[in-house]
């Protein structure tokens, strides 16, 4: 698995990225043969809170991504890899088919419990929203009236549907939509 590791606000030494190498052997079993083609991008950042470090896996199309936060570094890391893992074992069929790979029958280890698989998307609510063209600004406004995380909306510039959201760190991030 090709590794790259970086330090934003602090340094990201090679103690650091040997215990990297040494939690992402849990990923790279659970994606079976080929998982020498996965990418793993791993970001620490320093925060006034403490460490936050986030990882994303890019394996034959798929992208998998977890983020933690703890004081020290490599607890911040261990609960990301243990993210990563609930979330590969939880849709381990759906990869399977998806990835159309050797099985990844090794997922049940030892020492952990078995996770349930999430056979099942059960939505309990669908709502209706009006969606009259606004720009970004007003977005935010709105998503700040009305308190919530997250807001969708029709762009006046673009006339695509946008969603603009809150992000942890502080400040605001934009999902644009593109045709792949």
């Amino acid at each position: 698995m090709k590794m790259t590791v970086v330090g934003r606000k602090c340094a990201a030494g090679p103690a650091f990225q040997e215990h990297v190498e040494k939690k992402l052997e849990r990923v790279q079993r659970l994606l079976g043969q080929g998982a020498e083609a996965a990418e793993a991008r791993i970001t620490a950042t320093a925060e006034k809170s403490g460490m936050v470090v986030e990882v994303t896996v890019l394996y034959r199309g798929m992208t998998v991504r977890a983020e933690e936060r703890a004081q020290q570094i490599n607890d911040a890391l261990d609960a990301c890899v243990d993210a990563l893992v609930r979330q590969l074992r939880k849709n381990k069929t759906r990869l399977e088919k998806r990835l159309r790979a050797v099985p990844l029958s090794d997922l049940s280890v030892e020492t952990e419990p078995p996770v349930e698989e999430e056979t099942d998307f059960d939505i309990v609510r669908s709502k209706e929203i009006p969606c009259k063209p606004i720009d970004v600004e007003e977005a935010i406004l709105q998503m700040n009236l009305v308190g919530h995380q997250f807001y969708l909306f029709l762009n006046v510039e673009s006339n695509q549907v946008n969603l603009v959201y809150r992000r942890r760190g502080g400040g605001y991030g934009q999902l644009i939509p593109t045709l792949e």
